[in-house]
Order: C-alpha cells, then structure tokens, then sequence
C-alpha cells in the first residue's frame, strides 16, 4: 500500500520529465528516496539492478524477474489509470540488465543519476558509453517542495514525536544509564506511531557536549544536563526529528542563564522563516544572538536541515547557502551550544513555510525542562 494515490506519484513523474527534459538529460534512478517519491517503490540496491529511466518519451523500469514483487505494494500498478504509463523491462540472471537502461534512455547517452546509485551498478553503465552527472539539481527542487499530503505526514510525525518528548520525564531518571533511557524511547517511539526509531540520542553531563553522541552506559547523575535528540519514520516514510534539553534537578545559574540564550536564538531563527529570505539568513539570525552573548564560538554546526522521506535532505540552513526558501519547504531549526567536557544542549523544531512565515510541527515547551 503506497503512502499516498497513483495520481499523487503520476504527477511527480511527469514534473520530474519535464525538468530533466528542459535540461536535456534523462534521469536513471536506483532505489533510495528519490525512486520511493517517485513511484512509491521502497527498495533497496542490491547486486541486481533496479532503476527507473525517465526520459522525454517516457519511463522505463528496469527490475529483476524475481524481484517483481516489490512492485504490487507501489503506485506503478496504478499509474496507467492516472494517465502515467510506465514500461516495466524485467531481467533475470544470466541477462545484462545495463542493456535494458540503454535501450530505454532511446540513444541519449548523457544521464543525471540519484546520488543513491552505487558504483556497483554506475560503473557498468559507464562503461556502455554513457556519461554520468548527479540529477540533485532536478530532484532537489521536486523534494524540496512539499505538496499538501506531505505536509499532512510531517504534521503526523511531529505530533507523534511530540508525544514522545512528552514522556520522557517518566523514562529519564537520576541512576539510569544512557542505554537503558534510549531502549525506552526508542520503544515509544514505535508505540507513538512510527514503524522505527531511526535515531535516539541521550546525550548527559559531558556526553551532552558531542552533538552526534548517541547513547553509551554512562549513569546519569543528580545535576546532569542530558540532550535528547530522537526520531523516525511513519509508516508512510516520512521522518520526525525533534530535539529537547532536560536537567536532573535545577541547573547551576549559568546553566540557566546560557540555555536561555539559546532559546532566544532558537526563537530567533524560527521568526526570520518566510518566504524570499535566503537559508544563510536563518541561520545568521539564530547565530547573532549565541554572539552577541559571548556564545557563538560554542554552536558548533548549521542551523538546520530539510527533511522529508530522507531525515537529512535539502534545503540546508547553512552559512554560504543562498536560496531563497519557499511555501512548503520544510527544516529543522535546531541551534545549539557545546561545553567540551561538561555540557551541552539544544533545541530543535521542524518547520512548514508558509505563504507568511513558518508552521512549527513540534510543540512541545522549548525551555530546559528540570526533572
């Protein structure tokens, strides 16, 4: 069962068509996100190749006999009812599957490739007298934009996180170590709708200083500061990620006082999304205020990423990025500070533009919650 109608997939083929024929470039596809937004196919690479091949007369699937299967649970078997056709060109061992891409790109032999594409199955293709350049231009500006059912999902997936976050007080406690916290959370991650914890992160005391610790067997102790940075997908693929700062008793009044600034920093850059500012601009608005206070020195990574069916995807909220961001981008906004070897924190929301400003589907309080 697909997340969304044929229609919906039908609709984001011919767009990607008449992008990748505006440029003059076919597109071959291999399993990953970009071939799951497409026809909703969720696969994945394999010694035997897979790959769609979009062109300006058409759409190929090339797929292993054995592997046909996969494709009843997608939107292929509705596309030609949404006005869609696309050929499947099946293979079985002993065949040269390269040869069915070829035949269907109908003699262009320059390609733009997802970045899924292994070397794996790339090289081969090169060696048939294609050239190869990266389709993130054409793919991009598709997954960037969110339609409205998408939106609908990271709404979901942002209530469901929520509800997460808002049972970790009964989870984290003074004597429990990071690992056995993180086995809990990820348990209510599942329990709250998600078909898997993607990623749970207990970060406490000093761990809480490694942005990308995840969980270890420390104890944590009375006075800890503990980041907690979780998420994942719902069963349509699209992801959560929401992170929250909490502290095991009340925090020393530096503590305080330093984590106050980085919730005005967070606060800052949620108010500077609206459409026609550039994602260099966001970031600088959280940023200014963590410098202005003696802090910027200590926020140590960008302000944010897209997500989507990918946790990390474009647009990216980064210094030296100029795009101007648009009605239905979505991006974490997640600002933080790092004390090597004795604390850290962070604060992180995802973000809906608007026609006017942004849509936070997290909503869980913001300040450093004292358990």
């Amino acid at each position: 069962m697909t997340a969304f109608p044929a229609s919906v997939y039908a609709n984001r083929l011919t767009r990607a068509q008449q992008l990748s024929t505006a440029v003059g470039t076919p597109l071959v596809i291999t399993p990953g996100p970009d071939l799951a937004y497409l026809t909703g196919v969720v696969s994945e690479s394999f010694e035997r190749l897979t790959a769609l091949v979009v062109t300006a007369e058409g759409f190929t699937l090339v797929v292993p006999r054995l592997e046909l299967a996969i494709l009843k649970d997608s939107a292929v078997p509705g596309l030609a009812d949404a006005g869609v056709a696309v050929t499947v060109a099946d293979w079985v061992d002993g065949e040269d599957p390269y040869t069915l891409v070829v035949a269907g790109l109908a003699g262009a032999s320059r390609v733009a490739v997802a970045d899924a594409v292994p070397a794996l199955h790339l090289i081969p293709l090169l060696d048939r007298g294609l050239t190869a350049e990266l389709a993130t231009a054409i793919l991009r500006r598709l997954r960037m934009i969110k339609d409205r059912a998408e939106i609908d999902e990271l709404r979901a997936a942002g209530a469901a996180i929520d509800r997460v976050h808002a049972r970790v007080p009964e989870i984290l406690r003074v004597g429990r170590t990071e690992r056995e916290v993180a086995d809990d959370i990820s348990a209510a991650i599942v329990e709250e709708g998600h078909t898997v914890a993607a990623f749970v992160i207990v970060g406490s005391g000093p761990h809480g200083a490694d942005p990308h610790h995840e969980v270890s067997d420390r104890v944590i102790e009375a006075g800890d500061v503990v980041v907690v940075d979780i998420g994942g997908p719902l069963p349509s693929g699209y992801n959560s990620d929401s992170t929250r700062t909490y502290s095991m008793g009340e925090p020393a009044a530096e503590v305080a006082q330093q984590y106050a600034v980085l919730e005005r920093a967070q606060a800052a850059s949620v108010a500077a999304v609206r459409p026609g500012v550039s994602a260099e601009s966001i970031d600088a608005a959280g940023r200014d205020v963590l410098a202005a206070a003696g802090l910027g020195e200590y926020f140590v990574h960008r302000t944010g990423h897209g997500i989507g069916l990918s946790v990390h995807e474009e647009p990216y909220v980064v210094a030296g990025n100029d795009l101007s961001v648009e009605p239905g981008m979505a991006f974490s906004i997640e600002p933080g500070i790092y004390f090597s070897g004795s604390w850290g924190a962070r604060i992180e929301d995802i973000v809906i533009v608007t026609e006017d400003g942004c849509e936070p589907v997290n909503n869980r309080p913001h300040g450093l919650t004292v358990l």
